[in-house]
């Protein structure tokens, strides 16, 4: 009997040991400079065009915001993306993800120093460029992409983000000019220290089951 409740503690502490928490933060400000736009439509040229992101501001970052640190932005989220594969800038499409890049840079001290980076990486996969909704000559769009890249340890981590941009006027669209109204991004970073422990209990449970074993 006691061998079979050790099995089950084992079965049950291995997918455990497997699990990761998720790192929440957000972004807000910020312009987009969009290159590669042609004639008078802005349609953009693919393979050509590109979006690169300037001065979004980090708003919160898992659980801390501005308010309860005090600061006026906690960093800075940076990004850009390979060439347009397919549609266009002004109806929507996708981006290569080759070339681009994606940081998360802290600041002040509770990033542990001044101009910190957090989170240094790019997009993988395709990255999508999805029209949402126009008003009048506003056009909205998300920006939606994996991520991988180094958290500030060194370890390898993925990732998420979707970042809302939006081009206020068709003046602005055929020079590439562009607006960041919030982004959100969600990091996975394994827990070493849970999984150490996990891994020490799993070392005691089957040492125990062993000498079980030997004792029969």
């Amino acid at each position: 009997m006691r061998r079979v409740v050790v099995l089950t503690l084992l079965a049950l502490a291995l997918p455990i040991a497997a699990a990761a928490s998720g790192i929440d933060l957000t972004n807000q400000f910020g312009t987009v400079a969009i290159t590669g736009m042609t004639g008078t439509s802005g349609m953009g040229t693919i393979g050509v065009s590109t979006l690169t992101s300037h001065g979004s501001q980090m708003h919160s970052f898992d659980g801390m915001t501005t308010t309860s640190l005090g600061l006026s932005n906690l960093g800075y989220v940076n990004f850009s993306t390979g060439t347009l594969a397919s549609g266009s800038i002004m109806s929507g499409g996708v981006f290569s993800a080759t070339g681009s890049s994606f940081t998360v840079i802290g600041k002040g001290n509770w990033a542990e120093g001044h101009n910190t980076a957090i989170f240094t990486g790019s997009f993988v996969g395709p990255i999508q460029w999805n029209l949402i909704s126009v008003s009048g000559q506003t056009r909205n769009y998300q920006l939606v992409g994996s991520l991988v890249g180094t958290w500030f340890d060194g370890r390898t981590v993925t990732g998420t983000t979707t970042q809302n941009i939006s081009i206020l006027s068709n003046g602005q669209l055929l020079i590439g000019r562009g607006h960041m109204f919030g982004g959100t991004t969600n990091i996975v970073v394994p827990e070493p220290g849970t999984l150490g422990l996990l891994g020490t209990g799993l070392v005691g449970l089957a040492g125990m089951f062993r000498r079980k074993l030997i004792g029969t």
